[in-house]
């Protein structure tokens, strides 16, 4: 699965979305198939940047070192020699795990490709295809077949777009780069494990930029906790093996807290006077107690059974309103990303034939970009409503400070940022 992400959609997913084939996944690719990363500088600003010949100097020593610790944490030699023997540079993971988008889009941008007709098209005849493997990973692990299909989708385009740049390349580069050494020497060893323990090998071991790997995009530390030999091989493998990809995605949101009894939530409609500054991801209570406030489904029917729940306004009070329970949190814990978590569901339900999203979304609104947020955070700061540092990220304390402002302001309190808000807290003339 990628790295968290605040409440943007994942920027590497924006690939994915595009149209799925109604084919099996291809087998990896062989050896002889792998295009070898061409040098590139690295980028400027970084602590190699200088000549290429020192560059690879120092790459060369970092690598002996890491040799070293990886040694003493139990890898063998055979597998360093045939894993770290022709690594290289990939400068384009270092540039990708440093940029912020300045431009960001709107949650249902996204949902129009992400759950469009065609994806869902693929979706239920992908799941068509591979019922008997998902109806078994679901049986063993209590998660539905058309999640396991979504996440699916929404990761790898059904199989079609998992990567093609070397782990241990990628990992190697952004230990070196060393803004997060630690976390990269780490999975890069759980990267070396996974080789030792001869489910893939070197040649077929590819991903993202940031390591992630196979059909569903686990990170090598994930792997070595989730994966599945589903199919009895004696490998895990997630690039190739449909059984295994069913299986291990399954079994880490079974371990992520999903619940087999539990639909992961609803659209509902909320009621007259509701205070939006109750849709709050930290104020969970049963279905039922919603429904005593006058929370309904969008038909009219009752609420599903959802032990804890919270109700989540993810374009403020003009938009949707969902009632989200465990199973919604336990997407978020695949990819901790308010887009991806409330994409994968809404796709999963719409490949069992369900509905999409009932109530309008408010398309005449912008997203604001970073710098406009960071702008936000200023004028929040500036009047007293501590958000945090303006790093343009908008997280728990610069929502609670807007909701704040909001309420000064006699407005619905519902932290949503806008173009409107961002003008109110602009100084004066």
């Amino acid at each position: 699965m990628f790295l968290s992400r605040s409440l943007s959609v994942p920027l590497a997913c924006t690939a994915l979305w595009l149209a799925g084939c109604a084919s099996r996944p291809p087998a990896p690719p062989s050896p002889g198939e792998l295009t070898p990363p061409q040098p590139a500088p690295m980028p400027s600003g970084t602590p190699q940047e200088g000549s290429a010949a020192s560059t690879e100097q120092r790459f060369a020593e970092w690598l002996a070192r890491f040799r070293e610790s990886a040694r003493a944490a139990g890898i063998d030699d055979a597998t360093l020699d045939d894993a770290l023997a022709g690594v290289r540079l990939h400068p384009r993971a270092i540039v990708a795990d440093r940029s912020q988008p300045e431009f960001t889009r709107t949650l249902w941008d996204y949902l129009d490709t992400a759950v469009s007709p065609q994806r869902v098209a693929t979706g239920q005849q992908k799941l068509a295809a591979w019922r008997e493997e998902a109806e078994v990973a679901a049986a063993r692990y209590g998660v539905p077949a058309p999640v396991l299909m979504a996440v699916w989708g929404i990761e790898s385009n059904y199989g079609r777009n998992h990567g093609d740049v070397p782990v241990i390349d990628a990992l190697a580069t952004l230990g070196f780069e060393g803004r997060r050494e630690a976390w990269a020497k780490g999975e890069l060893i759980a990267a070396l494990r996974i080789l030792q323990n001869k489910d893939i090998d070197r040649a077929h071991m590819v991903g993202s930029w940031a390591g992630a790997m196979g059909q569903t995009q686990f990170m090598p530390s994930s792997f070595l906790a989730y994966a599945v030999d589903a199919d009895g091989d004696g490998r895990r493998d997630i690039w190739g093996s449909m059984p295994d990809v069913l299986a291990s995605t399954a079994h880490y949101l079974a371990r992520a807290g999903w619940q087999a009894q539990e639909p992961w939530g609803a659209e509902v409609r909320l009621p007259a006077g509701f205070d939006p500054a109750r849709a709050d991801a930290g104020l969970r209570q049963s279905a039922a107690q919603w429904a005593a406030e006058g929370v309904s489904a969008m038909d009219g029917g009752p609420l599903p059974p959802l032990a804890d729940a919270a109700v989540l306004l993810p374009a403020g009070v003009r938009g949707p309103a969902f009632l989200v329970g465990r199973n919604y949190r336990a997407l978020l814990r695949y990819n901790n990303a308010t887009s991806y978590a409330l994409t994968v569901a809404l796709l999963s339900q719409r490949i069992a034939g369900g509905p999409g999203v009932r109530a309008p979304w408010p398309r005449d609104q912008r997203a604001l970009n970073r710098g406009e947020i960071q702008a936000l955070q200023a004028g929040l700061n500036r009047l007293g409503f501590e958000s945090g540092p303006p790093d343009g990220q908008f997280g728990p304390a610069t929502r609670q400070a807007l909701r704040a402002f909001q309420r000064e302001q006699g407005l619905p309190a519902d932290g949503h940022p806008t173009p409107e808000l961002l003008q109110r807290l602009q100084p004066a003339p």
